[in-house]
């Protein structure tokens, strides 16, 4: 049989790579740097694992289309508005200042260093971008692991990535339209780059608003996540098929397709969909990045590496804690975003690799930089786990913990949203309250045509099957105060519950369930609350008919209040009717207790109950009832017990302990 050329090298590096991840996860070190250690160590100028490097770019360049694809879906225009000082102060001044810093030095490096070759105003573009850069991936991973996204130096350093993001485009026109072969004058060159640029966002833009989103409404009506998976990756594959077709940037089509939409009802089925391929192809980026290293540059260009990184880093780190002191960030705060800002980044790699290949910069440079770069991205993960210490330590403990606590109290109070999960008549009657209430929320629902109703008339409710983890991480279950499921899907929600409940362990979860069938698997899962409507439509009656009787309005509180604090145990279990045939189903039974029955005279909680799987419920005695009695009950002649259990539980009580 017939082997793909280059599918056993790509095996290869795949094998290598799961090994090689599985390592820096385990030394809870992020996964990229083990992808970056296999690049270096299989590639030409290592152990020469790799020969067809062509079909690794390949792979990896599809990566990078799916990350900026993803990453133009999380670009909201509210959401934006309400960063804008982050976004537009800390991130733009980052981005200028670093960039024209870096694109300085460039022009003047044969100045400044005697007998070096001059980079020139393209390779001198390429690396005011690669400097300007820093990792959104890897920061938005490790500080969400750290419950940091929330705090202070989490949103001022989103704030910053997310402007660097949208940087991006503007530095992939330019690049690749200096890095067609052309006669014409730079100046030319760029405008035609920009006009390319504008021609292309303008039909993808047309496109995504007169046709995508009509065909993207029937795929969803069909429920076939199949079928969104190959709509999702048509779309991103087709608007960066386009933007190459004009000769620029694949990445820059995904990124604007994204961006299209990012404020649809799809946006997070989409991410949810594109995840795990892009997750899988960016590893094979790493891994190509790891290989274009040249070891043969390390023995005489170490100094200028360490200097290099060096550089970066510190400047990196003084740029970003400045202009947080200059937003009148507490100290802390601007140490603390500045820590987690000093490395490069995915795009740097991504803007260096552009200019790599198409010459733009010297290669003796590029190894350099290159070098430098994959340096400060395996430091970087050090800084971002330690950068409370290290504020610590840099600023004084005492300077730094009361900083942190006056940061905390600059939290607003409302700071996260309710997320709900299904949309229908519950999860309605739910979002008017909160809404009333003045709490946040969102929902997700997987009825397009609710969905499309809802959002005409303003809720914030998208598109995506709450069932699915992957979902939920997409429409930011790890920034909310609460999730709440309103689903009719009982059993599926047991193994998304416990999913969340994992990685999520302080989260309150509440489901509604219709009736009690899943309510012990649910809390078993880690629900903090399980609703079924049937117990609850139960106590609200019974509370009616309470104080219709006279009961004190106190005495009914407390009643129904002692029963939700059981979880409904005593609710739960029911005298079973003549259709009532669900063998699992728990069910109420009476029997009497006669005088040669084994259990006369025995205290209850010597009868070995509980390892029948029943329970007491009940003892009637001389025509009084006794609910819940305790174990030191001691059962006599006459006695009617009530058990509660399944119907297979019930009969082996009734053989232990009733017969004679």
């Amino acid at each position: 049989m017939h082997t793909p050329e280059g599918f056993a090298e790509l095996l290869l590096i795949l094998l290598i790579a799961v090994g090689a991840a599985a390592v820096f996860l385990r030394l809870r070190l992020p996964a990229v740097l083990g992808y970056l250690a296999v690049g270096l160590v299989a590639g030409p100028t290592a152990l020469g694992v790799v020969h067809d490097l062509e079909t690794i770019r390949s792979l990896a360049e599809l990566g990078v289309v799916l990350l900026l694809f993803s990453i133009g879906l999380e670009f909201s225009l509210p959401d934006l508005a309400r960063m804008r000082g982050a976004l537009l102060g800390l991130g733009g001044g980052e981005v200028l200042i670093a960039g024209a810093a870096a694109f300085g030095v460039s022009l003047l490096l044969d100045v400044l260093v005697p007998g070096a070759p001059p980079i020139g105003i393209a390779g001198g573009l390429v690396i005011a971008g690669v400097v300007a850069m820093s990792s959104t991936a890897m920061v938005t991973k490790q500080l969400t692991d750290q419950v940091e996204l929330g705090q202070p130096h989490g949103r001022a350093a989103l704030g910053i990535l997310l402007f660097q993001d949208l940087a991006v485009v503007p530095f992939l026109v330019v690049i690749s339209g200096l890095a067609v072969p052309s006669d014409d004058s730079l100046g030319w060159a760029l405008a035609v780059a920009l006009g390319k640029g504008v021609l292309a966002v303008a039909v993808i833009l047309l496109v995504g608003r007169f046709v995508l989103n009509r065909a993207l409404n029937h795929v969803a009506a069909l429920y076939s996540g199949e079928l969104f998976t190959l709509a999702a990756l048509t779309v991103a594959l087709g608007a960066a098929w386009w933007t190459a077709f004009l000769g620029l940037s694949p990445a820059l089509g995904a990124f604007v397709a994204g961006m299209m939409l990012g404020e649809s009802a799809f946006r997070h089925t989409m991410e949810a969909e594109i995840r795990p391929f892009r997750d899988v192809l960016l590893a094979l980026f790493f891994v190509s990045v790891g290989m274009l290293l040249d070891f043969s540059v390390l023995p005489r260009g170490w100094p200028w590496i360490l200097l290099l990184f060096a550089a970066l880093v510190v400047f990196k780190f003084v740029l970003v804690f400045g202009l947080g002191r200059a937003a009148r960030m507490p100290t802390v705060t601007a140490v603390r975003t500045g820590l987690t800002l000093a490395h490069g980044g995915e795009f740097g790699f991504a803007l260096l690799t552009l200019g790599l290949t198409h010459e733009l910069l010297p290669p003796a440079y590029g190894q350099v930089v290159l070098a430098a770069l994959l340096l400060s991205m395996a430091v970087a993960p050090l800084a971002l786990r330690f950068n409370g210490p290290l504020a610590d330590r840099l600023l004084g403990r005492r300077a730094a913990t009361r900083e942190i606590e006056d940061d905390a109290h600059t939290l607003p109070s409302g700071e996260g949203r309710v997320l709900l999960v299904g949309f229908g008549r519950v999860g309605q009657h739910i979002a008017r309250v909160l809404d009333e209430a003045g709490y946040p929320w969102s929902a997700l629902d997987a009825d397009p045509v609710r969905v499309e109703n809802a959002r005409g008339a303003g809720a914030p409710v998208a598109h995506g099957d709450g069932t699915r983890v992957d979902v939920l991480r997409a429409a930011g279950v790890d920034r909310v105060r609460a999730v709440v499921f309103t689903l009719e899907a009982p059993q599926a929600l047991v193994n998304t519950v416990q999913a969340l409940r994992a990685s999520h362990p302080r989260l309150p979860i509440l489901v509604r369930a219709r009736d009690d069938s899943y309510l012990r698997e649910l809390q078993e899962a880690g629900a903090t609350e399980v609703v079924p409507e049937t117990l609850e439509a139960g106590l609200t009656v019974s509370s009616h008919v309470l104080l219709l009787l006279g009961e004190p309005p106190a005495s009914v509180t407390r009643r129904i209040r002692d029963l939700r604090q059981g979880r409904y145990e005593l609710l739960r279990a029911l005298f079973p009717g003549r259709d009532d045939s669900d063998p699992d189903a728990l069910q109420l039974r009476a029997f009497n207790i006669a005088a040669d029955a084994r259990a006369t005279g025995q205290r209850i909680d010597a009868l070995g109950l509980e390892a029948m799987g029943v329970s007491v419920s009940a003892v009637t005695r001389d025509d009084t009832r006794e609910d819940a009695p305790g174990g030191d009950w001691v059962l006599g002649e006459g006695d009617i017990v009530t058990l509660a259990g399944t119907a297979a539980a019930l009969d082996r009580a009734e053989a232990a302990l009733v017969r004679a």
